[in-house]
């Protein structure tokens, strides 16, 4: 499947959704849960979304899509952020504040009516060099589904001592026991 801007805002749309439904209102220990030192839980990995929604993906569509805007290099992004931004949050304040963000991101991107020669502007990552504005919004999706990916691996995980002899069905819990 190629990239196609009504499909990618369709799943960007849905995200929000997905992490609700697993997260909101549950027992926080799933919300903290993660992989042992240096890694993210379902807590965090809301937090970075909701940083990445106020200062990365739409900020940088702007950039690229400015016209009066000669230096089109991005600003670098912390990726860790949230370590500071959600202190004395709740994981279900961060879920509520996560799907405003991207209902109101979604809002503005659909009302550019971004046609292909916008999509196909480009802007300076700081690390990556010249990408367009297509290939950024194909990462926001995928970014999202990529951290949905984790937050399952890590609950998976979780339960690796209980399933008893059910771990050999499952690909996840087969690849961490090897590590």
């Amino acid at each position: 499947m190629n990239f196609d801007l009504y499909k990618s805002i369709e799943l960007l749309r849905r995200s929000p959704i997905a992490y609700k439904a697993l997260f909101y209102q549950l027992d926080t220990d799933y919300g903290n849960v993660n992989e042992g030192e240096n890694t993210w839980s379902a807590f965090d990995i809301i937090g970075h979304l909701i940083h990445g929604e106020k200062t990365d993906w739409i900020p940088r569509a702007r950039i690229i899509l400015d016209n009066s805007i000669d230096d089109k290099v991005f600003e670098p992004y912390d990726r860790f952020a949230q370590e500071i931004l959600s202190k004395g949050k709740s994981l279900d304040e961060l879920l509520l504040e996560f799907e405003q963000l991207r209902k109101d991101n979604i809002d503005l991107l659909k009302s550019w009516n971004l046609d292909e020669s916008q999509l196909n502007k480009t802007g300076i990552h700081p690390e990556l060099g010249e990408v367009t504005l297509k290939q950024l919004i194909a990462t926001w999706a995928i970014h999202d589904m990529s951290h949905l990916h984790q937050v399952s691996r890590v609950i998976v995980k979780h339960y690796h001592n209980d399933v008893g002899p059910w771990a050999a069905y499952s690909s996840i819990l087969k690849k961490a026991s090897k590590k």
